[in-house]
């Protein structure tokens, strides 16, 4: 008999109708859209991809919920929503349809970011030299109006001073610690889950049809 479930994650089982219904109202990033109506065998490939991505993605909220009660951080106030949300094109870019999905639906895998995000610690000297190694980012207005070259001569007011963005950048490296350490958690956190036929990630390479992308 085929299996009801999607994927068992810690033993529990995820159904394939929570799958087909998160399906049904959230469009996936990056799936192909090449399939006709005239074209049953790639409308079916298709669908198997995108059934692939929406497991994914639901597995990898049940285990951000996991990894919040282990951690001691509050419960989700609701589970993983039901309806579309907007998923920047950036995050897509950076971090893959499959987790800038999780992160747009799972109120638990942003809760876990943000306390992965609390646990980075930037050094001084990291900031310090990511500071001087982007002076193009720090222009002024006028010199960028300028055309001011900010690896040559400058004048001190052409570069804001490192004291006056030190906390953005450390910010910003600190969120991108954080969402390091999130793919390292998820792969790890990944490897004891089983997957109904049909519901493997979708860059399985073991897979005829498998995916590079996520």
């Amino acid at each position: 008999m085929r299996e009801e479930y999607a994927a068992r994650v810690r033993g529990e089982a995820i159904p394939k109708q929570h799958v087909e219904t998160f399906l049904s109202t959230v469009a996936p990033r990056g799936a192909g859209n090449c399939a006709t109506s005239h074209d049953a065998a790639a409308q079916a490939r298709r669908h198997r991809q995108q059934r692939r991505w929406a497991t994914q993605v639901i597995v990898t909220d049940e285990l951000a919920r996991h990894a919040c009660a282990e951690r001691g951080l509050a419960p989700p106030d609701d589970v993983l929503p039901m309806h579309l949300l907007t998923i920047p094109e950036t995050d897509v870019a950076d971090l893959g349809s499959i987790i800038a999905a999780a992160l747009a639906h799972s109120p638990a895998a942003r809760a876990l970011l943000a306390d992965l995000e609390r646990e980075q610690h930037i050094p001084e000297t990291a900031v310090r030299d990511y500071y001087d190694r982007n002076r193009d980012r720090f222009l002024a207005p006028d010199a960028l109006r300028r055309g001011v070259d900010p690896f040559n001569t400058v004048e001190p007011s052409d570069i804001h001073p490192y004291e006056h963005v030190r906390d953005g950048i450390a910010q910003q490296l600190r969120h991108a610690a954080a969402r390091r350490a999130f793919f390292d958690w998820l792969d790890r956190a990944k490897a004891d889950v089983v997957y109904a036929e049909g519901h493997e990630h979708p860059g399985d390479p073991s897979q005829p049809d498998h995916e590079h992308r996520h």
